[in-house]
């Protein structure tokens, strides 16, 4: 029992792979219009500047408003 079952092994240490910020920028740009959007619809749609039409979106993401610290009524 004082031998080791595990070999050592010669494998050298990974290296993480390096992205060029041409192939993240796309995506950073779609993500943050996106983010954009979502916090339109959340912290903004009502009333005159609303995109839709009636209370729809209001209600649907309500307890959203409440949990970022939004006013809505």
């Amino acid at each position: 029992m004082a031998q080791s079952a595990v070999q050592p092994s010669s494998a050298t240490a990974a290296e993480p792979v390096k992205l060029p910020v041409g192939a993240i920028a796309p995506w950073a740009v779609f993500f943050g219009i996106l983010m954009l959007v979502l916090l339109y619809f959340v912290g903004a749609e009502q009333g005159a500047t609303a995109v839709t039409s009636g209370e729809n979106v209001h209600e649907w993401v309500h307890d959203a408003r409440h949990l970022l610290g939004f006013p809505c009524h």
